[in-house]
C-alpha cells in the first residue's frame, strides 16, 4: 500500500523515508533506495526487548529533528513510535491502522499494554476502512470523524485486463483452457492456507483439472505444500513464491480466492477487482472492501463444499472495472494527490 502511493508521489515536494524492523533486506529497499528514499533499520519490537527499543528509538527522534511528519503503520506499536516523536517535539503524528482484529493469543497482554501507550501519542488517525479505525481506536473517535480512511488504492491502469496479456502470461506458465482459481498472499497463520487447500480439494471433485495458483512465502509454505501433496493436488497446485508481476499473474486467473481469518482492507482484494476478477472471500474481511459488486462473502463456518458451490456458480469473464474504482477513489494516480496535499497542508509544515 505504501510503495503504491510512494511511487506517485511527486517526490520534489514530498519524500518518503522508510523505519523498518528488522535487519534482512525487504523486498522493495532497492527501490526506495532508487526513488530516494533512506530506510533506518532499528531493533524488533518484542518483550524483553522493550527498553532497549524506547532507547534505540528516542535516540533516533532526537538525532533526526528535520522531519514534521511521522506517519506509523503498525497498528498498535504504532503508540511506542509516535510517544517517542511526540518527545522529541514532532508536531504531527500519524497512527495508521490496517487490520480489524487479531484474535486472542499469547500476545495479547503485550498488545494491550501497547494499545495503553497509544493513547494521546497521536495528532491524527487514519484507517484502511471504518472497520479498522474501530477496531485500533475506538467507536468514538469514529463517532467525532477524527478518523480518516485512507483507500488503499492501487495503480488501476497497470491491473486493467487485456486479453493478449492472458494469453501470454497462461503460455508461459503452461496453463490450457482449465479454470484457474488464484490466492496471493504471505504463507501465515492469517490467511488461513489450510483451509483453502481444503476448499480447492473440493474444487476438484466436481472440476479435476482446476488449477491453483499460490502467490507468496512464509514460515507456513512448507506445511501447506506437504498438504497439498497429501491431499493428492501436487499437479494442480502452484506455488510461485514472491513475485513482482502480480498484475500479469491475475490476468491468467479466473477467479480469486481469500478465506483470510481478519483484514483490515486487503489490497490484493482491490487488485483483484482492479484485474476485473469475481472474488469469492470470508466474511470477516470488512463489507466495504466490496468495491465493484464483484466480491462475495462466505461464513468460514461453512464446509469446503459450501465454498466449492460458490465458486464453481461463479462468472469468469473478466470486468472492466476501472472507472468504478477510480470515482470511489481506489486509483494511485487520484489518492497520492490527496495524500501529498494532506502533507503539504498549512498545519503540517
Amino acid at each position: 500500500m505504501l510503495m503504491n502511493y510512494y511511487r506517485q508521489m511527486d517526490r520534489s515536494q514530498i519524500q518518503f523515508d522508510f523505519m523498518v524492523h528488522r535487519n534482512a533486506e525487504g523486498h522493495y529497499d532497492q527501490e526506495i533506495l532508487s526513488l530516494g528514499g533512506r530506510i533506518y533499520r532499528m531493533p524488533q519490537i518484542r518483550p524483553g526487548n522493550y527498553r532497549r527499543y524506547f532507547k534505540v528509538l528516542n535516540h533516533f527522534f532526537e538525532n533526526h529533528p528535520n522531519y514534521r511528519v511521522v506517519h506509523s503503520h503498525i497498528n498498535e506499536n504504532s503508540g511506542f513510535v509516535l510517544r517517542a516523536a511526540k518527545q522529541a517535539n514532532i508536531p504531527y503524528r500519524i497512527a495508521h491502522s490496517h487490520l480489524s482484529d487479531l484474535g486472542i493469543d499469547l500476545k495479547l497482554p503485550f498488545r494491550l499494554y501497547a494499545r495503553h501507550i497509544m493513547k494521546d501519542q497521536p495528532s491524527e488517525y487514519f484507517a484502511c476502512s471504518e472497520k479498522a479505525g474501530q477496531w485500533l481506536f475506538g467507536g468514538k473517535k469514529s463517532v467525532a470523524n477524527e478518523v480518516t480512511v485512507l483507500n488503499n488504492a492501487v495503480n488501476v491502469a497497470e491491473f486493467k485486463y487485456d486479453e493478449e496479456v492472458r494469453k501470454s502470461i497462461r503460455n508461459e506458465l503452461g496453463i490450457g483452457d482449465q479454470l484457474v482459481i488464484g490466492h496471493i498472499g504471505r504463507f501465515n497463520k492469517q490467511k488461513n492456507h489450510k483451509y483453502l487447500i481444503d476448499i480447492f480439494k473440493a474444487v476438484t471433485e466436481s472440476c479435476p483439472q482446476a488449477l491453483l495458483l499460490m502467490v507468496g512465502d512464509g514460515d507456513l509454505r512448507a506445511s501447506i505444500q506437504k498438504k497439498a501433496d497429501q491431499l493428492g493436488l501436487s499437479n494442480n497446485v502452484r506455488f510461485l513464491g514472491v513475485r513482482s508481476d502480480i498484475s500479469v499473474l491475475m490476468q491468467a486467473m479466473d477467479l480469486f480466492l481469500f478465506p483470510s481469518l481478519f483484514e483490515g482492507l486487503p489490497v490484493v482484494l482491490v487488485e483483484a477487482q482492479a484485474a476485473g476478477l469475481q472474488c469469492v472471500v470470508a466474511d470477516t474481511i470488512t463489507k466495504e472492501s466490496d468495491v465493484t459488486g464483484r466480491v462475495q462473502f462466505v461464513s468460514l463456518n461453512e464446509s469446503p463444499d459450501k465454498w466449492a458451490q460458490r465458486i464453481l456458480n461463479a462468472s469468469y469473464e473478466h470486468a472492466d472495472t476501472s472507472e468504478l474504482l477510480s470515482v470511489k477513489g481506489y486509483d494511485t494516480q487520484t489518492m497520492s494527490k490527496w495524500l501529498m496535499s494532506y502533507y503539504l497542508q498549512p498545519k503540517l509544515i
